[in-house]
């Protein structure tokens, strides 16, 4: 599995305004489920109901929402650097500007896992972060993720 496989261009959001993590989690899943072409409610939903699990705030200003979605038929990601940091109630409470959301097929035990892992590899990598940071483009944030 390749990042391009789950994410795209268009799944890119840069300098993403966000009053609230309600909010921004509820914008990034009607983003998913447009991909998707399903209802964004189940959606926020399932991202919500994980959220309520514990906190998906990553550390190092990154969080890592996802879940799994009965009716999905593949694995859908969604990118966004935030204009501002938020809180996000992170593990290491520091607010969090970058995001990684993953939706996955309710029964993809092992391509959700592989994506999870994926996703959690550039998140962990601080170069990896500090160049997402600095992308001035959709395009370059797509390279980045594909080149590491």
């Amino acid at each position: 599995m390749k990042i391009s496989d789950i994410l795209s261009i268009n799944s890119i959001y840069l300098d993403l305004k966000a009053n609230n993590k309600r909010l921004l989690l509820q914008e990034l899943s009607t983003k998913a489920a447009n991909v998707a072409g399903m209802d964004e409610r189940i959606f926020v939903d399932a991202i919500w109901e994980r959220e309520n699990l514990g906190s998906t705030g990553y550390g190092a200003g990154t969080a890592f929402p996802h879940a799994r979605v009965e009716g999905l038929t593949r694995v859908i990601g969604v990118f966004a650097r935030l204009a501002a940091p938020m809180d996000f109630n992170a593990v290491d409470r520091k607010p969090v500007d970058l995001i990684f959301m993953l939706v996955s097929p309710e029964n993809s035990g092992a391509d959700h896992l592989t994506a999870l892992a994926m996703f959690s590899r550039f998140l962990k990598n601080e170069d990896v972060c500090a160049k997402l940071r600095e992308a001035k483009s959709k395009e370059e944030v797509f390279a980045i993720l594909n080149d590491n």
